[in-house]
């Protein structure tokens, strides 16, 4: 899935957040939007479908009108978006793509939903989970399961003394982006069925990444490891700062051990920190393609964490200002007023025709925040 060269870290510039005005009114930044947060979820959500929807049952990579073709894994984030969507309002007509992208999908991936790439995998199986839990129907579990038995040889002690390997072919390399939905996807099977051997997996996995790819001291979660060299990639990506953060909190819902949500803080402050666009305080652009995802799949996340009551107070506010200037800035500076379609990068507008992927990553965004903002509101 990883099919882009990796991007440098952008060195570290902390500007002190302004202090946002008291989230009313459906959590609108008073007398400077005349947008709510709702408001925004539902037209970039509705935009993704309208623009990118395909009537055979997937979603496009390309806006409507590009001839961009099919990818497997970010129509995952896509049917995200839709179920978020139908989380929010609770409409049907969210809930009327959830059949259609399921066989579309695996129609038009050659009638399965299996892959060379592991994290393609991963991502799609916690989409079916997500549509398991809504709609309870078997179907969406028995592909899942499909799914994680096509997933656990990916598990190797070869190469890196273990971990999930990347692709089916290239056993060797262990990625981050492997491992961390892996674990996510195993936690989650864990709080549903009980069963023993997913919360093994999920805290292996977790183990061997901590030991592998993060640095304790700084929160950064490292790329890769080549399992032929032992030679660890060090880029710090934010989908896979997302990946690692939402397993330590999947494992602190399941344990309680604070320890998962001390190495959760440090994620979040390392990814808030150093992957920014620090003249505007929002995540970095980390290109097009599959780059434009990687913002929003930390969001969701990052909001989930955000969400829990092991959140240190000192840092609190920090974290739910630095979610509300991403929306903000990506609103405002992110999208062409009225056509509401974004680009990679959420301090500029897009050129021409957008991908799924900066569109998916943007509705992430918009659809977390109100997410968070009602959840917390009512807690």
């Amino acid at each position: 899935m990883m099919k882009l060269q990796h991007l440098g870290l952008i060195l570290f510039s902390w500007l002190t957040l302004a202090s946002c005005n008291k989230i009313e009114d459906e959590y609108q930044y008073k007398d400077e939007l005349d947008v709510s947060w709702e408001q925004m979820a539902q037209q970039t959500t509705e935009q993704l479908i309208a623009q990118f929807w395909n009537q055979e049952g997937y979603f496009n990579y390309g806006s409507e009108g590009s001839d961009l073709g099919f990818q497997y894994w970010p129509n995952a984030h896509a049917m995200d978006v839709v179920i978020d969507g139908y989380l929010r309002t609770n409409d049907p007509k969210y809930s009327a793509y959830f059949d259609k992208w399921f066989e579309g999908v695996k129609k038009k991936n050659g009638n399965t939903y299996k892959n060379v790439f592991y994290d393609d995998m991963e991502w799609n199986a916690l989409t079916m989970l997500r549509l398991f839990e809504i709609t309870k129907e078997q179907k969406y579990m028995d592909a899942v399961l499909l799914l994680w038995n096509d997933i656990l040889p990916a598990w190797n002690t070869e190469y890196a003394g273990g971990g999930l390997a990347w692709r089916k072919d290239m056993l060797h390399s262990k990625n981050a982006c492997s491992n961390g939905p892996a674990s996510i996807l195993a936690a989650r099977l864990y709080k549903l069925t009980k069963e023993e051997q997913y919360l093994e997996w999920a805290i292996r996995i977790y183990d061997w990444q901590k030991e592998t790819l993060f640095d304790r001291a700084t929160g950064a979660v490292y790329d890769n490891i080549n399992g032929e060299t032992d030679v660890v990639n060090k880029t710090a990506l934010t989908y896979n700062q997302g990946t690692f953060l939402g397993t330590a909190v999947e494992l602190f819902d399941i344990t309680q051990d604070p320890l998962y949500m001390n190495d959760a803080q440090k994620i979040a402050n390392y990814t808030i920190t150093k992957c920014i666009d620090a003249s505007n305080n929002v995540l970095r652009n980390e290109g097009d393609g599959d780059g434009a995802l990687f913002k929003g799949i930390f969001v969701r996340y990052f909001v989930e964490f955000l969400l829990r009551d092991g959140v240190q107070e000192a840092f609190r506010s920090k974290f739910e200002n630095f979610l509300r200037n991403n929306a903000k800035v990506a609103w405002t500076q992110g999208q062409d007023a009225g056509i509401v379609l974004f680009s990679p990068s959420w301090t500029q507008k897009p050129l021409g025709q957008t991908q799924l992927t900066s569109q998916s990553s943007a509705a992430m965004l918009f659809e977390g925040l109100v997410y968070f903002e009602k959840t917390h509101k009512n807690n």
